[in-house]
């Protein structure tokens, strides 16, 4: 109860937190610049893990098992996620933010480079897919460290009444990113015929990638480590020793914040990831159609986030999260129907609506997840907390739902099962309360 009624901060602090410094102007352009990064990758990734890769990498399987194995190597990414986010977590929470974001940016942007460049089954053999693997189990090592990294640094250089506002601009990068992904891959594919879209255009986005990495780089040079963190270190404050010892003293936070995202990224990741493949294999829209449809809801998303962040400052980041996955479930309830009766504006209408909601409840993650940890080990609880949502919810839902689909009962069990995650975390993030700022005073919401 003292979270609420504690006396609310003088207009001098309010105003001195609302100060935008440079070098948090800098970090949210540093983190921006790695979420658009993580995004874009993800989001070609995931497009073509849906129609381009089962031909190229495993085509000497059945189709339907092509394409299991096609998602199946997307989900490989994020399983390599827990382990770049306790190792890099735990270095960023011992020496600094910093220096781990420039190594995990430099690593996310060499493995896109390589699977740009990777010869196809038909040349290389089995030795393709292998690449193809490990580039995206290094990809999702680095990004364990990156995505968490890249919000710290953001919310510890924010003004202390903005900072899940300043999340969500960060977090913009993803659907900016799905939005950019699925553009380039209209025009690609509206561009080339098949034979050269499979030869060689397809691989474009992933090279061009690499120019966002250079200008990242760039910026990352000129950002200064946290004040938090320095502020750490000058008072000689032990961290803890092991990502264990994080999991044993905040287990259940971790769990908690595991639970509490898990709408955002089973509504994201079934719609825009196994949607695609759904459109295009059952619904009978063409790849065109398909890719144009998610590319305009998610840029509809880039609103919703901004909104989320503005109303999570104001109204607390759990409610934000809550009103966010109310909207993932009522879209999970009617969205095979309504993309069932290939209707183009309807189904435009319910992947926006589905993604609009993920993307207006995205915005009080990042906050959240912050101010539930001590500064001497916010990297790693914060870390473990994300990459697990990602692992147990994000990885399994496009090889999940291809497999439910696969038992010959429709869409029905893949509805269950979203609707049903989606009620268990609501629950969850009912029972749950806003954390401390991360100076470890009371919340203030106006």
């Amino acid at each position: 109860m003292q979270q609420h009624l504690s006396a609310p901060p003088a207009d001098s602090q309010l105003k001195a937190r609302a100060t935008a410094t440079p070098e948090a102007r800098r970090a949210l352009a540093s983190g921006t610049l790695g979420s658009a990064l993580e995004w874009f990758d993800f989001a070609i990734y995931g497009a073509l893990s849906a129609t381009v890769f089962p031909q190229l990498f495993f085509h000497q399987l059945d189709p339907a098992v092509g394409i299991l194995a096609s998602f199946a190597t997307f989900g490989v990414g994020f399983f390599a996620r827990p382990l770049g986010g306790m190792i890099f977590g735990h270095l960023g929470d011992r020496f600094g933010r910093r220096r781990i974001l420039l190594v995990t940016f430099i690593t996310m942007g060499l493995a896109s480079l390589v699977i740009g460049l990777l010869p196809s089954y038909a040349a290389i053999g089995l030795a393709a897919p292998l690449i193809l693997v490990l580039m995206r189990f290094i990809q999702g090592f680095a990004l364990g460290g990156e995505a968490t990294g890249a919000q710290l640094m953001t919310m510890e250089h924010a003004p202390q009444d903005r900072r899940a506002f300043y999340g969500a601009l960060m977090a913009m990068g993803s659907p900016l990113s799905q939005v950019l992904a699925n553009l380039s891959l209209v025009l690609l594919s509206m561009s080339l015929d098949e034979d050269a879209f499979l030869q060689w255009g397809w691989r474009l986005p992933f090279l061009l990638s690499i120019l966002l990495v250079v200008v990242g780089i760039y910026i990352r040079f000129k950002v200064e480590e946290t004040p938090l963190f320095q502020q750490q270190v000058e008072d000689s404050e032990e961290p803890q020793v092991s990502p264990l010892s994080v999991l044993k003293s905040h287990g259940l936070t971790i769990a908690r914040l595991i639970l509490a995202f898990a709408p955002i990224v089973v509504t994201f990741y079934v719609v825009s990831v196994f949607g695609i493949s759904y459109l295009t294999k059952n619904a009978g829209f063409d790849q065109s159609q398909t890719f144009a449809i998610v590319m305009v809801a998610n840029l509809l998303s880039v609103g919703a986030i901004a909104w989320g962040g503005r109303v999570a400052d104001v109204i607390g980041r759990r409610k934000v999260l809550l009103i966010g996955g109310g909207f993932c479930l009522a879209a999970g309830l009617v969205f095979f129907p309504v993309v069932d009766l290939h209707n183009f504006p309807l189904t435009l209408a319910i992947v926006s609506i589905a993604l609009c909601g993920a993307q207006f409840g995205n915005a009080g993650q990042a906050a959240l997840y912050a101010e539930a940890f001590p500064t001497k080990l916010r990297y790693t609880g914060s870390a473990l907390a994300l990459t697990g949502a990602n692992l147990i919810f994000a990885a399994p839902a496009p090889l999940l739902a291809s497999w439910l689909m696969g038992l010959g009962s429709g869409t029905a069990p893949v509805t269950i099962t979203w609707v049903v995650i989606i009620a268990a975390a609501l629950v969850n993030l009912y029972l749950m309360r806003d954390g401390k700022t991360l100076e470890g005073t009371p919340q203030h919401f106006r």
